[in-house]
């Protein structure tokens, strides 16, 4: 007998909805079907959507900046996560510049994540490398993971590799079946002045530094038909240059993330009075950038939250360089962007997270898929409110959104039910090659 069957819902099967029965067994899903057929436990969502679980690809839970640490941990960060409907997500490991640093940072992780209510998965994290880079990655894929992060500024911190150290880790890419993910701001166009506040920060990082460096990279991508996947895309204007020059690259060899700050505020909020509570970098953009992402939004492959938030107290500070960069935003995530994208945003949510990340059986309901669900009752222009993480304030309270995740099913079990938090226990998921 099946162990949870789940019936009379408008399901998403292959981007599109119809009314089918799912049955679970072993934490799989193992039926869909049309008829009815006994179950351990019945649930009706007669008047609800059954959406594959949500999976984000950047999260920043306990990032420690040395001075401060991101509030939300695994534990508070993963509730939240549920109450957004997200059943896996992707941190990433403390960035190191040596192979036997891999291994540690993987450890710390694994241990600091031992309490998530949520699948997880890390990508590694290079910096200003010092070590055979080969060996760097086969050490990083013997560790199941198939993702690295760089980036491309924070040379001040010690964190930026340099051009050739990419040029030559997308030539192993392409090699070894693995995918860059590039914070991409061009390091040298970047403003550090200690007299900046926040509301200066749109000038601190403005947005040639991330259209000259996205356009440069895309460049490598082409030459050494590696693959990369470019996060927290800020800017139309990156976006246009990059459909313009390497529109043949885009979603094939050269992925593009945005956030869904990026589609929701524009950079005229840091002249309002809370103004500070809304730095992260890249920082918001003119009303004209932000209607070039909506024009252009296809282009967009994924949506991840870049969810690292801070208290209040913390963010309220007199000049830029005092200020934690960061939000949260995980669980509200998927109802800001459906009503900003309608049921495109899915597939940026789930099947296009899955295959980039290489998770195998997650983001799609199919047979034979882990029996991950989100189940959201649709509420056009419904009023986002409640917090479920450790932040006190969400900087999209009180705007509009698509509806409410009514409950949360992991691997066969509600982890919320009703809007009832009932806990669970999420694990490590190792990744797969990526193969494009």
């Amino acid at each position: 007998m099946y162990t949870l069957a789940l019936i009379h819902g408008k399901v998403y099967i292959n981007q599109s909805f119809v009314y089918r029965n799912i049955y679970i067994q072993d934490e799989k899903i193992a039926l869909i079907s049309d008829k009815l057929y006994p179950a351990l436990e019945t649930y009706d969502a007669n008047g609800y959507e059954i959406l594959p679980g949500m999976i984000d690809p950047h999260v920043h839970f306990e990032l420690d900046l040395g001075w401060i640490k991101s509030v939300d941990n695994f534990y508070s960060g993963s509730v939240s996560a549920i109450y957004g409907g997200i059943t896996s997500y992707v941190d990433f490991l403390e960035p190191v510049d040596t192979v036997e640093g891999l291994e540690k940072a993987f450890l710390s992780r694994m241990s600091q994540a031992r309490n998530s209510v949520a699948d997880y998965h890390f990508h590694a994290t290079i910096k200003n490398p010092k070590c055979n880079l080969e060996q760097f990655i086969l050490k990083m894929k013997s560790l199941g993971m198939h993702t690295l992060k760089l980036f491309t500024t924070y040379s001040d911190s010690l964190r930026r590799t340099g051009d050739q150290d990419i040029i030559e880790l997308l030539k192993l890419s392409k090699k070894h079946h693995f995918l860059i993910m590039a914070h991409i701001e061009n390091d040298d166009l970047i403003k550090l002045d200690h007299r900046y506040t926040y509301r200066e920060l749109p000038i601190s990082r403005d947005t040639i530094a991330e259209s000259t460096e996205a356009l440069k990279l895309a460049k490598f991508v082409k030459e050494t038909d590696g693959n990369l996947y470019m996060v927290h895309l800020s800017s139309g204007h990156t976006l246009m240059g990059l459909i313009d020059q390497y529109k043949d690259l885009i979603n094939k060899k050269f992925f593009i993330e945005s956030c869904p700050q990026y589609f929701t505020f524009t950079k005229d909020i840091l002249n309002t009075e809370n103004g500070y509570l809304y730095t992260f970098a890249p920082p918001l953009r003119s009303i004209k950038e932000k209607d070039l992402l909506f024009k252009h939004s296809n282009y967009i492959h994924t949506i991840g939250t870049d969810h690292c938030a801070f208290m209040k107290k913390d963010k309220k500070k007199k000049f830029l360089h005092e200020t934690p960069l960061g939000i949260g935003g995980i669980e509200h995530s998927f109802s800001i962007m459906r009503h900003h994208l309608g049921d495109q945003a899915i597939e940026k949510m789930t099947n296009h997270v899955a295959q980039t990340q290489g998770l195998r059986n997650k983001g799609s309901i199919k047979e034979g898929y882990d029996a991950d669900f989100m189940i959201f009752k649709p509420i056009p222009n419904q009023i986002i409110s409640g917090l479920h993480g450790t932040c006190d304030y969400s900087v999209y309270e009180g705007l509009q959104g698509s509806g409410k995740v009514i409950s949360t099913i992991l691997r066969g079990k509600f982890i919320l039910k009703n809007r009832e938090f009932l806990g669970g226990e999420g694990k490590w998921i190792e990744g797969s090659d990526f193969n494009g």
